[in-house]
């Protein structure tokens, strides 16, 4: 996933909370969300920091938007067991309606399938 960040923030990087198992990374000019290497990861911890990174876009706190591939979405509500919001994502892709996904996208599969 890509975070973009502010006008206003040069640079994020680090944990955003506990319990994620994921961090922001730099890699060249771009941020990106990435795996922690070490210790545990729980089942909704790649979803909590995709929803958690979008709602910061919403607020305009140091991210504007993220842009996240379906299949790593997907990937992310079905270890979340969020399994009907993961099969819309792959029904979106297959019928070519949507391939990449933004922080309104996001908030908006919260408030639809009440994540």
């Amino acid at each position: 996933m890509k975070v973009i960040l502010t006008e206003q923030c040069k640079s994020l990087t680090g944990s955003l909370g506990s319990g994620f198992g994921y961090y922001i990374q730099r890699r060249g000019k771009h941020f990106y969300g990435a795996r922690k290497a070490k210790g545990s990861v729980p089942p909704d911890g790649h979803w909590r920091f995709i929803l958690t990174c979008a709602q910061l876009a919403k607020a305009n706190l140091h991210i504007a938007d993220i842009r996240i591939d379906w299949m790593e979405l997907q990937t992310a509500l079905d270890e979340a067991e969020k399994f009907v919001a993961a099969q819309m994502v792959h029904d979106n892709y297959y019928s070519k309606a949507k391939t990449t996904y933004n922080a309104a996208d996001i908030i908006n599969l919260k408030i639809t399938f009440g994540l």
